[in-house]
């Protein structure tokens, strides 16, 4: 941290850059939230004889980045910090999605459907307010955001496209309220880029 805190103020002294780099990461974002995983694949034949074989996770390598000044960089950190705290909730949800939809396939009347959703809709209001409660404003936009790139539709689609079209009218509306929209999508190529470059340095435990 302290590191981190001179090179900063470095930069604000003497006006030179902030580097992205592996140390920096650390000191400004801590500790990863995930972790880097190594799997057994079997046996192989190599020069003659049997030995194990092991696949690493996904792992990436990017240009590092270099801010043209400490609030840049402050800012980057402030979204990657964000997202290690969102983007585990994003996952949750998109877990969440899966077992209600096959759930819902499996039951075989319009009647069955519609009370289980009414069940599940209550039983995830229960787990997910005290989650959501905690997040800061900008956290939340981004968790909109995220949903979109974990589920492949935004929170105001998987809303119609589960609950009706009144319900997710009246959510979005209701986060309109706060400057939010729950039909934000995800662009990682353009608006999200640097987003999507910390969520998978996040996600493969680099960062």
């Amino acid at each position: 941290m302290l590191i981190a805190i001179w090179m900063l103020a470095r930069g604000g002294c003497c006006g030179q850059e902030v580097l992205a780099d592996t140390e920096t990461d650390r000191a400004m974002t801590g500790e990863p939230v995930f972790s880097h995983k190594l799997y057994y694949t079997g046996m192989v034949a190599y020069d003659g004889e049997m030995i194990p074989s092991f696949m690493y996770s996904d792992f990436y390598v990017f240009k590092k980045l270099v801010f043209k000044s400490p609030a840049q960089a402050k800012k980057y950190y402030k979204i990657a910090n964000n997202i290690k705290k969102v983007y585990p909730i994003a996952c949750e949800i998109r877990r969440t999605v899966d077992k209600t939809v096959a759930h819902m396939d499996s039951l075989p009347t319009k009647r069955e459907k519609d009370a289980y959703l009414k069940q599940a809709e209550k039983e995830l209001k229960a787990e997910y307010y005290p989650k959501l409660k905690k997040l800061s404003f900008a956290q939340g936009k981004l968790l909109i955001k995220l949903i979109d790139r974990q589920c492949d539709m935004t929170g105001y689609e998987l809303i119609k496209k589960y609950m009706g079209g009144f319900k997710a009218g009246f959510y979005n509306a209701f986060a309109s309220l706060f400057g939010a929209s729950l039909k934000k999508e995800y662009d990682p190529d353009m608006d999200d880029r640097l987003t999507e470059r910390a969520i998978l340095l996040i996600e493969s435990g680099q960062m």
